[in-house]
């Protein structure tokens, strides 16, 4: 019964934070209009930042910023990658696509699962299993029919899109490495780990948005930009920062990885619905593409589920014989004691 609670618990978890993340970006559209990504991240995870350090402090105490010890550079590498290298280039990449911004970047998150089979390939010497590659494939063929409409031609006629799509992809690799750097502190909690990321990330991310405004690669926002997307920033620091990484966090806990990534399919579906309520319809490659996509992750889980069985039977049944096995006596020495006996010895 209470293993039934978690996975029901589980299951809305990561419904409520994917259904964040997919709503974000549509709500970018808006924001990008009046303020940059730079600023805009800064301002945003400001917020979400010292709510997830004062909630570390509510779970654990003071214990919880002990870090004498801890590899603080790494951490502080991880959460570069999140929260400056993701989410610039995740919102900087949407601005320069212009109207299909929000629906391609959101399709390219639904690559993480699959970039997640590369980092830890390369991170961990794990080879994917000759499958999941097929589904890896597969995977990006739906993401090139989001991303050229279907037709490959106009793609390659367009060299000037490149760009921007590489960023939404590198944005989502990112991400990935992020999220996998979380193995590499096994003592640390979830929230221990995203609370101590965000702030080292925050630093990093301040840096770098101070050296882009000073230099003049974006003007600096008035207090009017900053007043006009209040309620965007209310939503992408509260809901879709704290209560979405929260609820994604604990979400995976209760229902295990291959579980929970499954729900990485909403954050393109709850984009693409928004939108077209919003008067941006998704082209029906575009739909074909996001839906082949989905089909990859699926059919990979299911791929992984019986890897996974085949594997653990497989170790069972191992287990099993050496269990019967006797146990095999030393060479010779069943014949040596009748041996000594016949020449009375």
């Amino acid at each position: 019964m209470n293993d039934q609670k978690n996975y029901s618990r589980g299951l809305l978890l990561c419904l409520l934070a994917t259904v964040s993340w997919g709503a974000m970006f549509p709500l970018m559209d808006v924001t990008l209009k009046h303020i940059d990504p730079f600023t805009f991240t800064c301002l945003r995870y400001a917020i979400a930042g010292a709510m997830f350090l004062v909630f570390l402090k509510l779970r654990e105490g003071m214990a919880g910023f002990r870090l004498k010890g801890e590899r603080i550079g790494l951490a502080w590498l991880f959460g570069t990658a999140g929260f400056a290298g993701f989410q610039f280039l995740v919102f900087f990449g949407q601005d320069l696509i212009g109207a299909r911004g929000a629906l391609n970047a959101s399709i390219m998150m639904a690559t993480m699962p699959m970039m997640g089979f590369l980092v830890n390939w390369v991170l961990r010497k794990v080879v994917p299993p000759k499958g999941a590659l097929a589904f890896i494939a597969m995977s990006f063929v739906g993401v090139i029919l989001v991303v050229s409409d279907g037709s490959l031609s106009t793609l390659l006629a367009h060299p000037s899109d490149f760009g921007p799509d590489a960023l939404l992809l590198f944005a989502a690799l990112c991400w990935v490495i992020y999220t996998s750097g979380a193995t590499f502190f096994p003592t640390w909690s979830p929230i221990k780990y995203t609370a101590i990321t965000t702030v080292l990330g925050l630093a990093s991310a301040a840096v770098i948005t101070a050296v882009i405004l000073a230099a003049g690669g974006v003007p600096v926002p008035s207090g009017h930009d900053v007043t006009a997307v209040l309620p965007e920033l209310a939503y992408m620091s509260v809901i879709a920062g704290f209560v979405g990484v929260l609820g994604w966090n604990f979400g995976n806990k209760y229902l295990g990885p291959l579980n929970g990534v499954l729900f990485m399919d909403v954050v393109p579906i709850t984009a693409f619905v928004i939108s077209a309520l919003t008067g941006v319809i998704p082209a029906g490659m575009q739909i074909v593409g996001a839906s082949l996509t989905a089909l990859a992750l699926v059919l990979n889980n299911l791929y992984l589920r019986r890897v996974a069985q085949r594997t653990a039977a497989a170790q069972a049944a191992q287990a099993a014989q050496a269990a019967a096995k006797p146990v095999a006596t030393a060479p010779g020495a069943g014949e040596a004691q009748p041996a000594a006996v016949a020449s009375g010895r």
